[in-house]
């Protein structure tokens, strides 16, 4: 592979469906599309438009960078199931890239990285210490925080730490959970069957 890699990354971790190409070091374009559902129907055509419009193809990556997460359930799985598919089916690596690492490469310096979540909730990575689901005035006691509403240039720090961490990558990008999610297993007793 090249030292300087064509790099596609991704994310639909939160109400956007959010791509970026990264050629030679550089971001050559990038696209972020607002949207609470949809995600799934709408990332393959976002990432064959961005690839046309820069005259690049499928088979002139060297990776994919997908952002892994926290945040929406169905959203984070639409991408990293993608992610590793694209991978197997291009023959490239999947470089799993979770929220706290991208925006740790857009926070101002002595800010932590956190992601907004349901209920005013935060999701939060503390130094050293495993990441967590906390109350933003709990989150605030860390210190200033750096929440992006931006998820074209998330997608863009993205496709940066994939381009670092490509030559690396030993394993297919995992989902970033961090709390239980809210749907759970119908309670409802089946219809017992009947032999006639």
């Amino acid at each position: 592979m090249r030292s300087d890699p064509t790099i596609l990354a991704f994310d639909t971790s939160a109400a956007h469906c959010a791509a970026a190409l990264l050629r030679d070091g550089k971001i050559v374009a990038a696209h972020a599309e607002p949207m609470t559902r949809g995600q799934a129907e709408r990332l393959m055509p976002l990432l064959q438009d961005l690839l046309t419009q820069n005259d690049c193809s499928w088979k002139g990556l060297d990776a994919i960078g997908v952002g892994i997460g926290p945040g929406n359930f169905t959203g984070i799985r639409i991408s990293v199931s993608a992610a590793r598919g694209l991978a197997l089916g291009l023959g490239v690596p999947a470089v799993g890239v979770s929220g706290f690492d991208a925006l740790g490469e857009l926070a101002p310096p002595g800010h932590l990285p956190a992601i907004p979540a349901p209920r005013d909730q935060i999701y939060l990575q503390p130094e050293a210490a495993a990441p967590r689901l906390t109350s933003r005035q709990e989150a605030e006691a860390f210190g200033p925080l750096f929440l992006c509403d931006q998820p074209d240039q998330q997608v863009c720090a993205i496709a940066h730490l994939a381009a670092d961490r490509h030559m690396t990558t030993q394993t297919a990008p995992a989902p970033l959970y961090i709390r239980p999610a809210d749907a759970a297993p119908s309670r409802d007793v089946p219809p017992v069957l009947l032999d006639e």
